[in-house]
C-alpha cells in the first residue's frame, strides 16, 4: 500500500488544520487533495462501530459511495472506549488491517489518549460549530453526538415497563435488568451507573459514582441484575428484559426488531443524563488522510444529518437546527424534546471522577463479572 511520505503528512496537516478559515475556493482545493491522498491510501480502519449504533451502517454505506476506492475495515463493533485505546497500544508499530486509524469514545476517554500519546490532533472544516466544552482546543479529539440513558422493555415479558430508577429494585423485574457493556471498561455502562447515582440526588461526579454503585449493588442483591452484555437479541430472546443504555442504542434496536417483540423506551424520570462521544484519529494512523476524510464526512451536513437519522444528536444540531437543515421526518421520529430537557450534561471533569470510582469500586461494591 503506497503511503505518503512525512513531509507531504506535515504539509497536509498544515493545509487542513486552517481549512475552516480558508475562502470556498481554498477549502475545495484542500478538500479535493485530501480526497486524492486518502484514495491513494485506498483504506480506513474503523473499530466499535456497530451498524445499529447511531445509524453507522447507512453512515459506512455513505462514506463507501461518497469515496469509491477507499476499503473501510471494521474491527471488533462490540468493543468498549478503553478497548479502543488498547487496540492502538497494541498495534503502533502495525500498519496492517488490526490497526485502528480511528476511534469513538466517551467523553472521559478523549484527554485519557491524549495523555498517553495515542492520538493526533486534526480540525475538521465545521471546527467552530463543535463548542468549547466537548473539544480539546488543540484538535486532538472532538464530540460527535450526544443521547439520554433510557431503559429499552421487552413489552411482551414486562407489560408494565418500569419508569424509574427506584421502580427496577421491585420484585416485579427480578432477573431482568441489564447493562450493555462491563462498567469497567465501557463507557456507556459507566455512565449507566452515574446516572443511577443522580437519581439517588448525588452531585454529578465521584459523589454519583458511589451512589451509583451502592444502587447496583442493591440491585445484584435484589436479584434482578443480570450480569450479561446486552444486545437487542438478548432482550428479544427474554435473557435480558430490560436494558439500561442510550436512548439512540435502544430506539434502533426498537425499529430492528419490527415489533417482535413489541419493546418500549422509557427515559426514566429522575436521574437523567446525557453522554456525549468524541473522535479522534490515532497517532500511529496507517491511513493517516483516509482518517480525516472520514472525519471531513462525520462533521459534515450530510453526516451529521445522517446521526441524527440514527437517532443521535449530533454536536452540530444546534446550529443545523436552526439553519433548518435536518429533514422533518427524522426530527419527528425522535422521542419528545422533553425528554431532553433538564437532563445532566456532565462535564469532562465530572465524568473523569465519577469513571475513576465506577471502574476502581464496581468489584468491591457490587462484585458481578458482566461478560
Amino acid at each position: 500500500m503506497t503511503r505518503f511520505t512525512k513531509q507531504a503528512g506535515i504539509a497536509l496537516v498544515s493545509a487542513f488544520a486552517a481549512m475552516a478559515a480558508l475562502p470556498a475556493a481554498a477549502r475545495a482545493d484542500a478538500m479535493a487533495d485530501l480526497v486524492a491522498a486518502a484514495k491513494k491510501e485506498g483504506a480506513l480502519t474503523v473499530i466499535a462501530l456497530p451498524h445499529d449504533w447511531c445509524g453507522y451502517g447507512d453512515v459506512i454505506a455513505a462514506f463507501k459511495a461518497k469515496y469509491p476506492g477507499i476499503a473501510i475495515n471494521e474491527l471488533n463493533p462490540d468493543a468498549g472506549s478503553a478497548d479502543e485505546l488498547e487496540a492502538i497500544k497494541a498495534n503502533k508499530g502495525n500498519t496492517g488491517p488490526q490497526a485502528p486509524d480511528v476511534i469513538d469514545v466517551g467523553l472521559a476517554f478523549g484527554p485519557a489518549a491524549r495523555e498517553q500519546g495515542l492520538i493526533q490532533p486534526y480540525k475538521v472544516a465545521s471546527w467552530d460549530e463543535i463548542p468549547a466544552s466537548v473539544k480539546d482546543a488543540d484538535g486532538y479529539w472532538y464530540g460527535d453526538y450526544y443521547g439520554v440513558m433510557a431503559f429499552g422493555v421487552n413489552k411482551d415479558l414486562v407489560p408494565a415497563a418500569p419508569t424509574s430508577w427506584t421502580d427496577l429494585l421491585k420484585k416485579d423485574y427480578a432477573h431482568a435488568v441489564a447493562l450493555t457493556g462491563d462498567p469497567r471498561a465501557s463507557a456507556q455502562a459507566i455512565l449507566a451507573v452515574m446516572s443511577a447515582g443522580l437519581a439517588q440526588g448525588a452531585k454529578p461526579g465521584e459523589e454519583a459514582g458511589k451512589k451509583g454503585l451502592e444502587y447496583f449493588a442493591a440491585l445484584n442483591k435484589a436479584g434482578n441484575f443480570v450480569p450479561v452484555i446486552a444486545k437487542s437479541g438478548t432482550l428479544a430472546q427474554g435473557q435480558t428484559p430490560i436494558i439500561i443504555g442510550w436512548d439512540y442504542n435502544l430506539l434502533a434496536w426498537r425499529d430492528g426488531l419490527k415489533g417482535n417483540p413489541p419493546m418500549d423506551v422509557v427515559v426514566p424520570k429522575a436521574g437523567a443524563l446525557a453522554g456525549v462521544y468524541v473522535q479522534a484519529i490515532s497517532a500511529y494512523a496507517p491511513h493517516p488522510n483516509a482518517a480525516k476524510l472520514w472525519m471531513e464526512f462525520l462533521y459534515s451536513d450530510a453526516g451529521q444529518a445522517a446521526w441524527l437519522a440514527g437517532y443521535c444528536h449530533p454536536v452540530r444540531f444546534g446550529p443545523m437546527a436552526k439553519a433548518g437543515k435536518f429533514p422533518k421526518a427524522v426530527l419527528d421520529k425522535l422521542p419528545p424534546q422533553e425528554a431532553y430537557d433538564g437532563a445532566t450534561f456532565p462535564t469532562l471533569a465530572e465524568q473523569a471522577a465519577n469513571k475513576a470510582a465506577v471502574t476502581a469500586g464496581w468489584d468491591g461494591v457490587v462484585g458481578a463479572s458482566v461478560k
